[in-house]
């Protein structure tokens, strides 16, 4: 790990609940030998008496999931403040114009939660390809083996086409993991040119072409104004009988009742972590839909995979006292392509 130049002030900002989940007793001490950590409680609430007197001492705010906004009432608190490390994935949701506007440095665990979110995403294209799911259910129904030498030629991970929507961070990290599968991946990405995409060992192609030519689409298309809704009643049709949609981005990404009419109908399957709303009506026909895998949101991290969400920003806070800055930054100018 870099060596710390001097110990930086920090406090960690977020709920209560986040903090125990990522850091934990060893990770809390690790965080304490790279900075001069804020004793407890952590900050959930940025406008107390005991909030403002921790502000005006940190140097570096640690924040997480359920982080209150860092805004210019906040700032002027916190009149050292140089450094956000986030322990969690997205920013957009706690920092404000008044910290890009004040050059605060900013982090991002980004990278380490991606790899959660794409092994899932892997594990459910594979399962998907063997159509798992509905064979175990067929099984567990019939109590009896099906002719397996009859199978549909289509059932299987070779030489299958995997389409994945957008070069996210976690897209990206997808694409990484599938490479020793014998399968042939396309990619939809208005940004990625043809030579980025060759570099990346996939074909890119249009996003009607990803549709039509997929056994399986992944979603990775971080949920902005211009990509509500983009993917379409239109482009659903455009799957191929038995194809599979997977989402673990956002729910709103998706025409949410094109896609029920499609997996309640029989048409396609779909594999899905997030929904829109969130949390479904109980009446709602996806969850009693045999065609459909509906998981609470879990791709991304959790359980022990919190430790490395905790141990990043470990990393990252000493590095940025050391002065080699973060190797994880998040720079205004991105926030439009970030989730």
């Amino acid at each position: 790990m870099t060596e710390a130049r001097h110990r930086p002030r920090a406090a960690l900002a977020m709920s209560q609940d986040a903090a125990t989940a990522v850091f934990g007793p060893d990770e809390t001490a690790a965080l304490a030998t790279v900075c001069d950590l804020a004793p407890p409680p952590v900050l959930d609430d940025l406008t107390t008496a005991r909030a403002r007197a921790v502000l005006a001492e940190t140097e570096v705010l640690i924040t997480g999931w359920g982080c209150p906004p860092v805004d210019a009432a906040v700032l002027a608190a916190a009149p050292r403040l140089r450094a956000i490390a986030h322990s969690a994935g997205s920013v957009r949701h706690h920092l404000t114009d008044a910290c890009w506007d004040r050059g605060i440095e900013v982090s991002s665990a980004a990278a380490a939660n991606a790899l959660p979110v794409a092994e899932y995403t892997v594990a459910m294209i594979l399962l998907a390809n063997k159509r798992v799911l509905e064979r175990a259910r067929d099984y567990r129904a019939t109590r009896s083996r099906d002719a397996w030498l009859r199978t549909d030629r289509s059932v299987g991970n070779y030489r299958n086409t995997v389409g994945i929507c957008s070069a996210s961070l976690i897209g990206r990290r997808v694409i990484e993991l599938l490479r020793p599968y014998d399968l042939q991946v396309l990619l939809y990405d208005p940004y990625v040119t043809e030579a980025e995409a060759a570099a990346l060992g996939v074909t890119g192609v249009g996003l009607e072409q990803l549709f039509a030519a997929s056994d399986v689409v992944s979603v990775h298309t971080p949920l902005l104004p211009a990509t509500r809704g983009l993917v379409s009643r239109e482009l659903i049709g455009r799957l191929r009988p038995g194809a599979t949609l997977i989402n673990t981005a956002r729910g709103a990404v998706i025409d949410q009742d094109a896609l029920t009419d499609a997996v309640t109908s029989g048409r396609i399957h779909a594999v899905l972590d997030v929904t829109e709303p969130e949390l479904l009506p109980p009446d709602h026909p996806l969850w009693d839909c045999d065609n459909a895998l509906l998981t609470p949101h879990l791709a991304g991290s959790q359980g022990n995979e919190w430790r490395r969400l905790a141990d990043l920003t470990v990393r990252e806070v000493a590095r940025w006292a050391a002065g080699d800055g973060f190797a994880h930054p998040v720079h205004r100018e991105r926030l439009a392509f970030l989730a």
